[in-house]
């Protein structure tokens, strides 16, 4: 084999090894910050580790709001299970019983230890300022 055949295939290996890793390094960054979105459902029924970050999709049960200061209890339903979750913070305008709700948090021992509370709402939506008018 000629020199400069030799010396671009080497180059060519060598491009081909750090894209490679490159590429298996930016997977497995991506891969450390996925948030995995259960119903409460699939929760239930699915094995998930204390330690793994989830994010849970229902509606605020009906009576099951209880508030303690800062911290707010409530259970998310998707009408056929339930799962407890506890909040420290100040939660959204939008959020009451009865409406849509994501919570993104670790699951503690069957409850939810939520660090963010997101509120849906549908598509017909209005602001309360642009109701009055």
């Amino acid at each position: 084999m000629k020199v400069h055949r030799k010396k671009r295939l080497i180059n060519i290996l060598l491009l081909s090894l750090l894209s490679g890793s490159g590429i298996l390094m930016v997977l497995y960054a991506l891969n450390s910050n996925l948030d995995y979105f259960f119903t409460p459902s699939e929760l239930i029924t699915e094995e998930i580790s204390d330690n793994r970050r989830v994010k849970v999709g229902g509606m605020v049960l009906e009576g099951s709001v209880d508030r303690d200061n800062t911290t707010i209890n409530f259970t998310i339903t998707d009408y056929s299970e339930t799962v407890d979750v506890s909040y420290t913070g100040i939660v959204p305008d939008l959020f009451k019983e009865g409406s849509g709700v994501v919570v993104l948090g670790y699951l503690n021992e069957g409850k939810l230890d939520a660090e963010k509370v997101l509120a849906k709402h549908d598509e017909n939506y209005m602001p309360p300022a642009l109701k009055e008018k």
